[in-house]
């Protein structure tokens, strides 16, 4: 997130010439180190304005500056106090250094490098702790953007096409109480070494001469992945008594793996119930740069993709709102060729063409209509907007949660976060958030997934703690959990701790962890110490996200809430919304005349110029599947193989149906030409699968390998599922 600045330069002389980043991966959790170095090459003092997304979980927990030998460690103080003492260093020439969370956004941050002197050269170092997210292959992935998103860049300032006129390093040291199999990159890296016998410690740096102009993205890959594991965190001996950065602090990962059987169990059923804002807003692009579908364009594509991997045997019924709303069917119907042909053209002339945005009505009508025995209602919300209401539709799904799961999706900036989060954690479901250039679909299917098989809940959990020792929790309740999906739970750990004795966590489903209270040492470096610290800073903040939260309640005594939030920012050394990052050298310039030339930092651009719309052949190809599952061999689907039909037809295996080859086709060629967007189309290919198996085919071999032949690919049978 660094280097995320899609600001203007107004001259060739660019303050940032380099970026450090030290990247410390305990578990899955990571601390990251990065150093900017500065240097003003214009003939008078100068600020630099450097912008750039942080990820909204992550913990700014340290912000120093050093110019020339002098090193000064930035103060968190109440972001206004901060902000005046800024502005007053500058008017008086002193060096100063502001670092802020957006008043807009949580997870955009600016950075102000203030009255850097010609010729000076100014090492900016900021540290930030953050949770890694779990993949589909469940790797943890890590993401160091090049890009800003342009849903980041603030409206009074225009983007630069120039390069990257600056290189980064990059160098990762990963712990992991398992043992590490891979780091995987795009990028290119440095052989991996194993630092450690038993494979828990390792290193990898980017390979030299690195240009920062695409994403870095690591890929860790550990063994027992979905083994629950718990890191205690000793806590800092100089810290007030009895207070969060005093006491040990222990984060357990709790990613379960639930038996095939229990996870196929509801698989071909359920009441699906799709909720589509028709606001006028859903007419805005999904981002700001160029060929960007708009918001209802999106959600059409991803209402068909849905659609098409319902299956066999479900229910299902799509809403469309605003000031008013209206259903496809008078209730939910069965899932059928005719049904799903009916719902497909409906959706296609779906517009954003109904006014404001009223979620309170539909849900109402939603719920007041019977549940279909042994067909689980999971109810599918997407909207790009806030409402008046939100605690009167929160307290609804509350009020329904027994009799569905709700699934909730963000779409674009101004969605809201209480909203969307509150709804999913009241019913039990999982919510997301689609911004700037992130594709909806795959994030839709994510949920489909989740929706499609059983979830635990009723989740509690039981401390047994050594006499004299008690627990606190940090993490807000956990309501439910998914196949595939971690959780991390944090608490403080308060008493004494005599000798080695054994702290036990009790979870519904068997799951039983135990670990030893072994505390690390002390140390005196106070980078060591940020480090060492980062599982505090990451509980001080999930504390600091719910009082945050609970300022938007109605009724809320906000001054207290904001003094709370404010104690405990200062006390962990945590960014939020109300405070920030200050530092400033005394006396280390003369009092400026006239405004200071200001710099913006280039970074990485998408081109602009006008992009014309291509139609996406994986769309074209899953609109044309069948409800069964299979597809039917004709002039659109031999588009999509870009073939001709007589080279399809010349190909033909002998005595195999049109239907079952075209089938056979459609799987080699999501296998072969799709497997990056495989969390897609994965329950359009399990239909097809079934269907074909229904089949009886013969020479189903024959048929794999004439499609391979046909198609340039080398897919096996095997990995069809076949």
């Amino acid at each position: 997130p660094l280097t995320c600045c899609a600001l203007l330069f107004v001259s060739c002389s660019v303050p940032l010439k380099s970026i450090v980043v030290d990247l410390q991966v305990k578990g899955h959790v990571a601390t990251v180190s990065s150093t900017l170095q500065y240097v003003n090459e214009e003939e008078r003092p100068l600020e630099a304005v450097f912008v750039f997304p942080m990820p909204a979980e992550a913990a700014l927990c340290h912000f120093s500056a050093k110019i020339a030998d002098k090193e000064i460690v930035a103060k968190v103080q109440e972001k206004e106090k901060a902000r005046e003492e800024y502005d007053d260093a500058i008017a008086s020439g002193d060096q100063a250094f502001l670092l802020e969370e957006s008043d807009e956004s949580a997870d955009v941050f600016r950075l102000s490098v203030g009255s850097l002197p010609p010729a000076q050269s100014a090492a900016v170092t900021f540290v930030y702790v953050t949770e890694l997210s779990v993949q589909a292959d469940h790797a943890l992935r890590f993401c160091l953007p090049a890009v800003l998103n342009p849903r980041y860049t603030p409206p009074e300032i225009k983007s630069s096409p120039a390069g990257v006129p600056y290189s980064l390093s990059l160098t990762a040291h990963v712990s992991s109480p398992n043992p590490i199999i891979k780091v995987e990159s795009k990028c290119s890296l440095e052989p991996l070494v194993f630092i450690s016998a038993d494979h828990t410690n390792a290193k990898v740096s980017l390979s030299a001469g690195h240009m920062f102009d695409r994403d870095v993205e690591l890929f860790l890959y550990y063994q027992n992945a979905h083994q629950p594991t718990a890191i205690v965190e000793a806590g800092e001996a100089t810290a007030q008594p009895g207070s969060l950065m005093r006491d040990p602090v222990v984060m357990l990962s709790l990613y379960p793996e639930f038996p095939s059987a229990l996870m196929s169990s509801v698989t071909s059923c359920g009441e699906f119930v799709f909720i589509m804002d028709r606001s006028g807003s859903m007419g805005c692009p999904m981002h700001n740069g160029s060929g960007a579908q708009t918001r209802i364009e999106s959600a059409r594509d991803t209402l068909l993709l849905l659609l098409k991997s319902l299956p066999l045997g479900c229910y299902f019924n799509i809403y469309g709102f605003g000031s008013n709303y209206e259903s496809y069917f008078p209730k939910s119907v069965e899932y059928t060729q005719e049904t799903m042909d009916q719902a497909v053209k409906r959706v296609k002339e779906m517009e954003a063409n109904m006014g404001g945005t009223e979620i309170l009505q539909p849900l109402k009508h939603i719920y007041s209509q019977q549940c279909i025995p042994k067909q689980p209602r999971q109810v599918f919300m997407f909207t790009d907007g806030e409402v008046w209401n939100t605690k009167e539709v929160l307290s609804l799904v509350r009020n329904n949660a027994e009799s569905h799961r709700c699934f909730s999706f963000g779409i674009g900036e101004g969605s809201s976060t209480a909203l969307i989060t509150g709804m999913a954690q009241e019913g039990c479901g999982h919510a997301q958030f689609i911004t700037g250039t992130d594709r909806m679909q795959p994030k839709v299917m994510q949920s489909l997934r989740y929706a499609l098989q059983p979830a635990v809940v009723d989740i509690s959990e039981e401390w047994a703690v050594p006499v004299g020792m008690s627990t606190t929790c940090l993490s807000p309740p956990i309501n439910t959990i998914f196949q595939g999906q971690r959780a991390l739970i944090y608490a403080q750990l308060k008493g004494e701790v005599r000798g080695v004795d054994k702290l036990h966590s009790n979870r519904y489903i068997c799951y039983i962890l135990t670990f030893y209270l072994q505390l690390a040492s002390s140390h005196s470096h106070s980078l060591y110490t940020l480090f060492r610290l980062s599982i505090h800073r990451l509980a001080a903040r999930s504390v600091i996200r719910s009082l945050e939260r609970d300022e938007q309640n109605e009724g809320a005594d906000k001054e207290a809430l904001k003094a709370r939030v404010v104690e405990l920012s200062v006390q962990a050394g945590v960014s939020s919304s109300h405070t920030a990052f200050i530092a400033v050298l005394k006396g280390s310039g003369e009092a400026v005349k006239g405004p200071l030339l200001r710099r913006r930092v280039p970074t990485v651009e998408d081109s602009e110029g006008s992009v014309e719309a291509v139609k996406d052949p994986l769309l074209q190809l899953i609109s044309l599947q069948k409800a069964s599952g299979c597809w039917e061999m004709d002039g659109a689907l031999v588009e999509v193989f870009v073939k001709t039909e007589e080279e399809v037809v010349k190909q033909t295996p002998a005595q195999v149906d049109k239907g079952v080859w075209a089938t056979v086709l459609a799987l080699i060629w999501l296998h072969g030409f799709k497997m990056d967007a495989q969390v897609e189309w994965q329950f359009v290919a399990m239909k097809a699968v079934t269907w074909i198996r229904n089949q009886k085919v013969v020479s189903l071999s024959e048929s794999v390998r004439a499609g391979n032949n046909l198609l340039g690919c080398q897919v096996k049978e095997e990995d069809l599922g076949l």
